[in-house]
């Protein structure tokens, strides 16, 4: 399916910032996701002919909240749309802890566990939400094509010949994989997943439920009985009318064994692992058939030595997965994407020089986010003991955090952002 205009219906963006001048570079971004997306829209602004496929038939729904922090939040306001992220925002107030009979065992009104301080300058959204405001800012100079995707890659002195799944061959000047932790063009053009991979031995899958509990902008963490860690956070969802869930498990099983591609084997894996926990999950897993808002993967970083290969590039999680307990995937997506466009401006499409400059620039930020994930220990480990009244929520790997971890969040949050 084709689609010249933004896929959510609204206005095309009028290019308040001028193009730096007519190219006839054209660039194909594989995937409609936040980093394909904003990539998308910095190259269309810099006069680049911009196609976006994506193997969903549309935007994507679903999936969690995430945190736009630090310099990325300077990226989104450079593309106009900071006062509506802003506005979307989850607004959370506070969060509570709850046992398997659903006594709450603490809350705080000071920080959340999926967007932190509240009233803090960070913005929590929700990834569907950021993705179509995006995608709804750029203008006809982006072609969406919806319910495809790349089948072979054949590289050549001039150019990158396409072949898609649907049938229909194209030429492009260059190719860039912004398709995610599992990214058909990695596989593609750089090899096996297996070499890239590192998976950290757990899973997480989430849906989207009524707000039957009636829960006003709050956020719920459930522990069962004696086990490790959280197995189950709720989060209220646009304007209280929706909830969030999500369910957290580890296994050292074989991925290819844990990672079905069926979405019924996937649903039906969850239900299986998750049919002990207590609290409201049981309705939760029933609902969980009845949604299409559903996604389940393993939580992993991607670590490469290199992030593009002649004509074809990749940014975001196809390159450099930070996992989502980093909390940074998102900024670090929205910078990247940014930066990326920006060398290929500076460079007037020339790859051999916008490539590696993307690469410079990038480099320690991604490794300082990445390194996030050593700072946070066990976040599945450890008991929840029940909390003061009014004070903060004793639950393992959720507690505030400290010099160490606040000191690698300030690291990776700062970046010098060139004017391209």
């Amino acid at each position: 399916m084709s689609n010249t205009t933004p896929p959510d219906g609204t206005t095309p963006s009028d290019g308040t910032t001028p193009s730096r001048g007519a190219r006839t570079t054209s660039v194909l971004v594989s995937g409609a996701g936040i980093a394909g997306t904003a990539l998308a829209y910095w190259l269309e602004r810099y006069g680049f002919r911009v196609t976006v496929v994506e193997r969903a038939p549309s935007l994507r729904g679903g999936g969690q909240a995430v945190d736009i922090r630090g310099n990325a939040l300077e990226v989104v306001e450079r593309m106009g749309l900071l006062e509506e992220v802003r506005a979307r925002r989850t607004g959370l107030r506070g969060m509570s802890l709850v046992d398997g009979e659903g006594r709450e065992l603490g809350r705080t009104t000071e920080w959340t566990a999926s967007g932190g301080p509240v009233g803090g300058p960070d913005v929590e959204i929700l990834r569907d939400e950021l993705a179509g405001l995006i995608a709804g800012a750029t203008g006809p100079g982006v072609e969406y094509r919806f319910g495809d995707s790349i089948e072979t890659l054949v590289q050549h002195r001039d150019g990158v010949q396409v072949r898609f799944r649907g049938g229909a061959e194209e030429a492009f000047d260059l190719v860039v994989g912004a398709d995610g932790l599992h990214s058909n063009t990695r596989r593609l053009v750089f090899g096996p997943e297996g070499d890239f991979l590192h998976p950290l031995d757990t899973f997480i899958a989430g849906w989207s439920v009524p707000n039957h509990l009636g829960l006003d902008r709050w956020e719920v963490l459930h522990q069962n009985g004696g086990d490790t860690g959280w197995n189950c956070l709720v989060m209220t969802a646009r304007e209280n009318t929706e909830l969030r869930v999500f369910v957290g498990f580890r296994s050292d099983e074989p991925l290819d064994r844990m990672l079905p591609r069926d979405r019924g084997d996937q649903r039906r894996l969850v239900a299986e692992r998750c049919a002990h926990l207590g609290w409201e999950v049981p309705r939760f897993l029933r609902e969980m058939w009845e949604t299409e808002a559903f996604h389940y993967d393993v939580v992993a970083q991607v670590r490469m030595e290199r992030w593009w290969k002649e004509r074809v590039a990749l940014v975001g999680d196809a390159g450099f997965c930070c996992s989502p307990l980093t909390g940074q995937g998102t900024s670090v997506a929205l910078t990247a994407a940014y930066v990326l466009a920006g060398e290929l401006s500076a460079a007037d499409g020339d790859h051999l020089s916008a490539f590696p400059a993307y690469e410079r620039r990038l480099r320690d930020h991604v490794a300082a986010n990445q390194a996030i994930l050593e700072l946070t220990g066990d976040v599945f480990g450890g008991d929840a003991e029940p909390a003061e009244e009014g004070g903060p929520v004793g639950l393992a790997g959720f507690e505030r955090p400290g010099p160490e971890m606040e000191e690698a969040f300030r690291a990776a949050t700062v970046f010098d952002l060139v004017d391209y």
